[in-house]
């Protein structure tokens, strides 16, 4: 199934939500819109499931007009970020309530809907929990109920509202690597919003960068992460460090990893950054170490230029901090 967006604006009195917005989401991809709180992602999502209507604008599904079909008539299964279980249900139950509901002339037998919430219970690896209720259940295994609740009523397009964010990180972790399993064994066009970097950059494969209602950036992970197009896309994919036109001069022009992405500054991340004990004329900018922070594999050193414009932060593996043996 795929999915086209064309012209989409939405606004909620004064506030522009979305500016023109289009999007193309190819058959069986998994798609994540990524941005800060109020960039109009999840704005995006409920008018892709019929949940808002846009005030200009078209949605289309497989080249079919969607843009007012209500949402019971787009064949979509949503998830939300707060799981919205029906606290009064089983697990076994949560899960078939949407084969249940269906017309009589659609809606499948006992025994097809037993099989079919029996088959997602294995795989989301709750099948011994089917007879508890949510309130018995873990964050992270009420999150993969409501994920098996929308694919039960095998849904053409899957979409997911911050599905892992009130979740610690180890189960965040977890559940998106289920998710990208889940989406490669299945293959359901997926889109879903988040406004973690890490998530987006591990699971999707495009991201759509928003930011005040407009896509600022779509590509790969790779391409968002390495080629961002302007400093916006570069500061939200991680940590940055800013050099002037004078840091170019002192470094005998922009490095490589400093893409210039607007005149007079350019950027890097820590990691693109090397520490050295001894000044290499023209090719150093002097700086004093502050902090020094082991984080797992990795130490970051949090630096002050001796010029007073601004501090740098650097990430090195252990063994060239060890080598080095630096220290505040």
């Amino acid at each position: 199934m795929s999915i086209q967006v064309e012209g989409i604006c939405k606004q909620f009195g004064q506030f522009k939500a979305l500016n023109n917005i289009s999007l193309d989401v190819q058959p069986g991809e998994l798609v994540a819109l990524l941005g800060p709180s109020g960039s109009g992602k999840t704005t995006l999502l409920r008018i892709l499931a019929g949940l808002e209507q846009p005030d200009s604008g078209s949605v289309r599904f497989d080249g079919e007009a969607t843009t007012h079909r209500s949402a019971k008539d787009r064949s979509v299964g949503f998830v939300f970020q707060h799981y919205a279980l029906f606290r009064h249900m089983t697990v076994f139950e949560n899960i078939a309530f949407g084969l249940r509901v269906r017309p009589r002339s659609s809606r499948p037998s006992k025994r097809e809907i037993e099989v079919r919430v029996s088959s997602l219970l294995q795989m989301i690896q709750l099948e011994a929990l089917g007879n508890r209720f949510p309130d018995q259940l873990s964050g992270g295994q009420r999150q993969r109920v409501a994920l098996a609740r929308a694919l039960a009523v095998e849904p053409r397009v899957l979409l997911l509202d911050e599905p892992f964010g009130a979740l610690d990180a180890q189960v965040r972790q977890d559940l998106r690597r289920r998710l990208r399993r889940l989406h490669d064994d299945l293959h359901i066009t997926t889109v879903f919003v988040t406004h973690d970097q890490e998530e987006a950059l591990e699971t999707a494969d495009r991201i759509v960068v928003m930011n005040e209602g407009r896509i600022e950036q779509i590509g790969p992970p790779t391409e968002v992460y390495d080629r961002p197009v302007n400093p916006f896309v570069y500061n939200f994919l991680g940590r940055v460090n800013l050099f002037s036109g004078r840091d170019h001069q002192a470094l005998g022009g922009p490095a490589s990893a400093a893409e210039t992405l607007e005149p007079g500054f350019a950027y890097a991340r820590p990691h693109e950054l090397e520490i050295l004990r001894d000044a290499r004329p023209d090719s150093t900018i002097p700086a004093i170490v502050r902090h020094v922070r082991p984080v797992g594999p990795l130490v970051r050193i949090e630096l002050d230029r001796t010029d007073n414009s601004g501090p740098l932060e650097a990430e090195l593996t252990r063994e060239r901090a060890s080598e080095l043996g630096l220290e505040p």
